[in-house]
């Protein structure tokens, strides 16, 4: 299971990023790579298990701690449709959330995370707005993919741990980029992701619970 859903994931993300490569080969300067760290919390959030049990989960992001939270994406601006403003991204971001004390005192659970992490794959369309007697661009973004957490779970019932498809990821993001020289620049963006989670766990029970996540990321660009 485990090894079968890195390779989907792979496969999806080779895929989508061929696919922008393939689009843009006449103009391979409108590609952008990036990659970012920063600071990701969750909120709270209803945790409900086939079984009957149900309880809220308080949630620790421990962004700097291992696995850290990361991300990286690939963005191809419009620029060959007289677009110049808009753009598509393939972005992937390892976020991760570990359940507090309290709730896995309240749930008689030892362990509790998704934390290798709730890895995010997905598809966004980008607006930016330049001015060339600037160097700084503001940039908004939504967009929509898949989660495959990572699901560890060690309860009385039983032992979970292995990669799960989880279901849909919802993401938004605003930030501003600087431009630093002709083919490099940096960022700082907001972003937020809701993730519906649906996965088996030990004993042939479903937990299903909704993830939302808020970072602030700060990350480097190369312009190809």
């Amino acid at each position: 299971m485990t090894f079968a859903l890195r390779s989907s994931a792979s496969l999806l993300a080779g895929i989508a990023f061929l696919t922008i490569c393939s689009a843009v080969s006449a103009s391979a300067e409108d590609l952008q790579f990036s990659i970012y760290g920063g600071y990701q919390t969750a909120p709270h959030s209803g945790v409900d298990l086939s079984d009957g049990t149900s309880f809220t989960a308080g949630w620790e992001g421990k962004s700097f701690g291992s696995p850290p939270y990361y991300g990286a994406r690939v963005t191809w601006w419009l620029e060959d449709f007289n677009k110049p403003n808009w753009g598509i991204s393939l972005d992937f971001t390892h976020d991760k959330v570990y359940a507090d004390d309290d709730t896995l005192a309240k749930a008689g659970w030892s362990h509790f995370e998704f934390t290798d992490g709730l890895n995010l794959i997905t598809v966004n369309g980008l607006y930016r707005f330049q001015d060339p007697t600037r160097r700084w661009t503001p940039y908004l973004g939504a967009g929509i993919g898949v989660n495959i957490p990572h699901v560890e779970v060690i309860r009385p019932e039983g032992k979970t741990w292995a990669y799960e498809f989880g279901g849909v990821t919802l993401q938004a993001q605003a930030g501003v980029d600087f431009k630093v020289t002709e083919r490099w620049s940096t960022f700082v963006e907001y972003k937020g992701t809701y993730s519906r989670i649906d996965v088996p766990i030990d004993s042939g029970v479903d937990l299903k619970t909704n993830i939302f996540t808020n970072a602030v990321n700060v990350g480097v660009s190369f312009h190809w």
